[in-house]
């Protein structure tokens, strides 16, 4: 904890001298906060002191009552500022009246954002080390915010059933209508590459899924839902060739909905206040829906509109449109509290009404019950949690589809698809629930997601100042104000080998932020763990220090004829699974850019660089286990 609170204070001190302010009463409160109340205030307390400056900045003035855990100075004439970090704030705000200056210290709002949200991420203290441990702390929540978490996921559940008994059905009409402007020809091309068969290339990802396959493991999979035959027939989709299917039908287990894997819920972390609830899939289910994405995300890249308001991979332009919004003030970024789980299958049924193939496959790869720890096994009423390949572009869908019903309702007209390509494609964007809409439309369209039975995270949407966040990245007035964030706690021995990539990795995007006082006090706390710590390129093999003075190198390859360097190579080979026989030839076939026979269509967007593929993949396969760290020569870039 020492370690923190000096890194916290080094980064004060840098940001104080930047601000021309000081911080050395911010860093003595910070010592006895940490003392009193340990990690708990750098992650939950000091983070939500950040989240309320957000807000401060958002509605123009200081709300004293946000910020209960910081007193302000004693007397009536030292106005509404908390006393700590007051030096910065008052180069923002009003220091008498709380109101934000007319032209506020961009600087100093990187430096607020920075000092109070610089470790809401990180992760619980790991355990100690030994080599190869496991990387990070993904498998770390306590029981009561496990317990807790699940008690939300059954709320939420809840919520979703009543908002589908609420739902008036002339709104679900709307929502059809415009559907059907916005993805008609989306969902006929999907539709007709599902009747027509054998347009579909599933695949199966490196995940867990609920029946507890291992990666190489599910090439072999011959437990298939009845209902999937119609449209995913296991003949074709579990065995590569014809050769195979005197074995598949020994083999095969045709099982009935009342004996399908439920989808497993569990917790992973998100912060040390709130863990995150994934769904983990069963295999066919997950086999099944990547079949459809694929064919979804090819056609999406066909259609110039959708591609420009739909962000399924790129969050470049959500963010360009942020930092315009920041700059202009007529784009507003808004964010949804557990966007996923409140897409109804309501919403998605409606979406595909007009298309029942496509519908009847959707809702065959989707599972119908989850196992919930200490709910037992219960129907949903979702469309899809996250672990779904699925729930993100259907949840964009929906998005989309209220957005411009609520831009509708504003304008007391129905829209045509040329009006949404004429006005709205450059101001109106969704990737996930991070979703962009023109200022001028913002109460409409947010009175229109909650009617559907969103929720608006109104501490993370913004449309009334000029502070903007989406897909991760922070601006104001047009400036960039994102920060770096500490992800672990910092190591104390070199075998921890997670939290010492971490840091490594801190360090670096710290120095490319232009945080040098910090990234120099990295520097030294990680040359007592790394004997060899060299400078590097970004894109090296070696952990190392990143610097605009280039790279380093002690001598030439006698092989190669190349620069290397010593220093410490990540290791992170994945786990023993070996595949033999017709799964290994399905696996390798589906490495390769594909051909339908009949058609002569091939798969020019997907294009397999065959030189990549890992040699070992029939033997080793799957998220590796461990990580860790072994000392070697390599190429500094």
């Amino acid at each position: 904890m020492k370690s923190l609170m000096s890194l916290w204070s080094c980064t004060a001190q840098e940001m104080a001298v930047r601000c021309c302010t000081s911080a050395t009463m911010d860093i003595k409160t910070i010592h006895g906060r940490v003392e009193n109340e340990g990690l708990w205030f750098l992650a939950v307390v000091l983070a939500s002191y950040g989240k309320a400056i957000e807000r401060w900045l958002d509605q123009g003035f200081v709300v004293p009552s946000d910020a209960q855990g910081f007193k302000r100075k004693p007397g009536r004439r030292n106005g509404p500022l908390p006393e700590f970090l007051g030096g910065f704030l008052g180069r923002v705000f009003n220091p008498s009246s709380g109101v934000l200056l007319d032209e506020p210290d961009i600087e100093a709002i990187y430096a607020l954002r920075q000092l109070t949200l610089m470790f809401s991420k990180i992760a619980l203290p790991n355990p100690p080390a030994r080599a190869g441990s496991r990387q990070g702390n993904s498998d770390v929540v306590s029981p009561q915010r496990a317990r807790k978490a699940m008690s939300d996921f059954i709320q939420c559940e809840h919520d979703v059933r009543a908002s589908d008994d609420r739902l008036d059905p002339l709104y679900l009409e709307d929502f059809r209508r415009v559907s059907e402007m916005l993805f008609g020809s989306l969902f006929a091309k999907v539709d007709r590459d599902i009747q027509m068969g054998g347009r579909l290339k599933p695949k199966h990802g490196p995940g867990s899924v609920a029946d507890q396959l291992s990666s190489n493991a599910k090439w072999n999979q011959r437990t298939w839902p009845a209902r999937l035959q119609p449209y995913f027939p296991a003949e074709e989709f579990l065995i590569s060739s014809c050769s195979f299917q005197a074995e598949l039908r020994s083999e095969l287990n045709i099982i009935e909905p009342g004996a399908e894997l439920p989808v497993r819920v569990k917790t992973v972390p998100k912060t040390l206040k709130t863990p995150r609830i994934i769904a983990i899939e069963p295999t066919a289910m997950q086999y099944a829906q990547q079949a459809i994405l694929r064919d979804l995300l090819d056609t999406f890249r066909e259609d110039n509109f959708l591609s420009r308001v739909v962000g399924l991979s790129d969050q470049d332009p959500n963010r360009e449109m942020a930092r315009r919004g920041s700059l202009t003030g007529d784009l507003a970024t808004l964010d949804l509290s557990e966007a996923s789980d409140r897409v109804s299958n309501q919403h998605v049924i409606a979406l595909l009404q007009d298309y029942p193939t496509l519908l009847g496959a959707v809702q065959a790869a989707r599972s119908t019950k989850a196992d919930v720890p200490g709910f037992g096994v219960i129907p949903l009423a979702k469309f899809a949690s996250m672990g779904s390949a699925l729930c993100f572009p259907f949840e964009a869908m929906v998005f989309l589809t209220v957005v411009f019903l609520g831009i509708e309702r504003e304008l007391s007209a129905p829209l045509s698809r040329r009006t949404m390509i004429n006005r709205f494609s450059r101001q109106v964007r969704v990737f996930g629930d991070d979703i962009i809409v023109p200022r001028d439309y913002v109460l409409s369209v947010v009175s229109e997601l909650e009617n559907f039975g969103f929720v608006v995270n109104t501490g993370k949407s913004f449309w009334t100042g000029r502070f903007r966040e989406s897909c991760g990245k922070e601006y104001y007035d047009g400036q960039d104000v994102s920060i770096v964030k500490v992800r672990e706690v910092l190591p104390t021995q070199r075998q921890d080998a997670g939290a010492v990539i971490a840091a490594v990795e801190f360090r670096n995007l710290a120095y490319w932020a232009g945080l040098w006082k910090t990234a120099d006090w990295m520097d030294v706390y990680l040359r007592k763990l790394l004997k060899h710590f060299p400078n590097v390129a970004p894109s090296a093999a070696l952990l190392g220090r990143e610097s605009v003075l280039g790279y380093e190198f002690q001598g030439i390859d006698p092989f190669t004829h190349g620069p290397f360097v010593k220093g410490f190579i990540v290791r992170a080979k994945p786990p023993p699974d070996p595949l033999e026989g017709s799964g290994a030839l399905l696996k390798c076939l589906s490495m390769k850019p594909w051909r339908d026979p009949r058609l002569g269509i091939r798969d020019q967007d997907h294009p397999i660089d065959i030189a990549n593929i890992d040699s070992e993949h029939l033997t080793r396969s799957g998220r590796a286990e461990h990580v860790s760290i072994k000392l070697g020569r390599r190429s500094p870039f």
